[in-house]
């Protein structure tokens, strides 16, 4: 049998309709980024639907060449976090003055850079570098930055003249519905329902078309084109402007953090780990960068390997042939774009603001997931819990996953140094710090 030979079936325990069953699982869980990541490159100034395609499109031969390369149940698709940096830090970022087709070609650099480095040992030079705390802190700081954007698309909390921002109107519709989405999904997640944000979203879209803050306009149609996104990406000149290098270390040092973690993660849970390794971790990593390199030519942001890959794992799935599933039924949400314009679609209560009650819960809930790991910080050592708190904060309060690492990095390298225990983090973490100080000195 073909899929056998292919996936090892019988060695790894488990069958083609469990495999089956994990792919859907896989997809229920993760297919809210079908919805999302449209919906906020949009606001960039891309094209919805191509977004949608290349969302869907890079997605699946991502997760085909997880499954065929390294026979590992693991699903890819855009990042959370990084989607949002990509809109607010880079492209509505008046200072940095960088269109939505010279931040793909960003992405390209860091996902090439990534795809290298994954040959030789300095990606684990630079990924042991960072101090674990920060490692937490960055992906906590994260989680916080998609919920503050969650919350100001929903209208939960608006723009003030005095303290910029404050609670909205929570007695107008959109936000009432918004509210209702979050406390629909939340109440799924907590009754453990497989999809919780899948469903969250759709039984809110059902709402939103009810209250007539959405409209109907179908179901399944012919894809969209992907030309308005396909191969438009530019390369910018990363060394006239030095904060675009900053830019980069960015992507490349995120996606990296969180495809390591992700696959260790998942290794444990599904039982792949040898000695305490993942014996494909290579070609896993290779996959990884090569699919943002592939999602940036297409027409999205950084690719990276989904903890929600765990799900799948959970009720059953081991080998490569629940990813296979998983990237099938990711092709056939392209068909889905009605359907998918109805979610993303935002609601305009002013000339100048629009709120998206249907995707907002969903980056809420999010966010607030990846805020799991705080008691994983060493709260009681004030040169590990003062960067960690400054990298968590600086995040949301300054709009910037970039200012939210610099001022971790700069921070943690000045309290070591004065408290006589400099010794105890790598000298990467100082040249780092050093490079964030000359970014910020540059801006004055």
């Amino acid at each position: 049998m073909l899929l056998e030979k292919l996936f090892e079936l019988k060695k790894s325990g488990t069958s083609v309709r469990r495999e089956l069953v994990a792919g859907l699982t896989n997809f229920m869980t993760i297919s809210y980024i079908i919805f999302v990541q449209p919906s906020l490159l949009s606001i960039a100034g891309m094209d919805y639907g191509a977004v949608l395609v290349a969302t869907c499109i890079s997605s699946a031969i991502a997760t085909f060449f997880m499954a065929f390369l390294t026979n590992y149940p693991v699903v890819l698709a855009p990042g959370m976090g990084l989607n949002a940096y990509f809109v607010f830090d880079i492209c509505l970022n008046q200072g940095l003055g960088v269109s939505w087709q010279e931040a793909l070609g960003i992405v390209f650099i860091s996902g090439l850079l990534f795809f290298i480095l994954s040959f030789v040992g300095i990606r684990e030079a630079i990924m042991n570098a960072i101090p674990t705390s920060l490692q937490h802190a960055i992906a906590i700081g994260i989680g916080l930055f998609i919920a503050f954007i969650g919350l100001q698309m929903s209208g939960i909390i608006t723009r003030h003249s005095a303290t910029y921002v404050t609670r909205g109107d929570l007695l107008s519709t959109p936000v009432l519905l918004s509210l209702f989405g979050i406390a629909v999904t939340l109440a799924l997640m907590a009754r453990k329902v497989k999809g919780a944000i899948l469903i969250g979203i759709l039984v809110s879209t059902v709402a939103n078309l009810i209250f007539g803050i959405a409209k109907y306009e179908g179901i399944a149609a012919p894809p969209p084109s992907i030309t308005p996104t396909f191969f438009k990406l530019q390369l910018p000149n990363i060394f006239a402007k030095l904060e675009l290098i900053s830019v980069v270390f960015v992507f490349f040092a995120i996606d990296m953090f969180d495809s390591i973690g992700t696959l260790t993660a998942i290794g444990y849970r599904a039982e792949l780990m040898e000695e305490g390794k993942l014996a494909k971790a290579r070609g896993a990593l290779i996959t990884d960068a090569g699919s943002t390199v592939g999602g940036a030519l297409l027409g999205t942001s950084t690719v990276t390997c989904y903890i929600e890959s765990a799900t799948g794992i959970a009720v059953g799935g081991r080998t490569g042939l629940t990813a296979v599933f998983t990237g099938i039924f990711m092709l056939l949400s392209i068909f889905l774009y009605p359907l998918v314009k109805i979610v993303g679609g935002g609601y305009a209560i002013s000339q100048t603001t629009m709120l998206y009650p249907i995707i907002a819960p969903a980056l809420i809930v999010v966010g607030g997931l990846m805020l799991r790991n705080v008691n994983l910080i060493d709260w009681e050592d004030l040169t590990e819990s003062v960067p960690a708190f400054l990298t968590m904060i600086m995040m949301p309060l300054s709009f910037s996953i970039t200012d939210g690492i610099g001022f971790g990095l700069v921070s943690l390298a000045f309290l070591k140094v004065v408290t006589g225990r400099g010794k105890e983090i790598n000298p990467i973490v100082y040249y780092f710090a050093l490079f964030f100080i000359a970014c910020y000195i540059g801006d004055l």
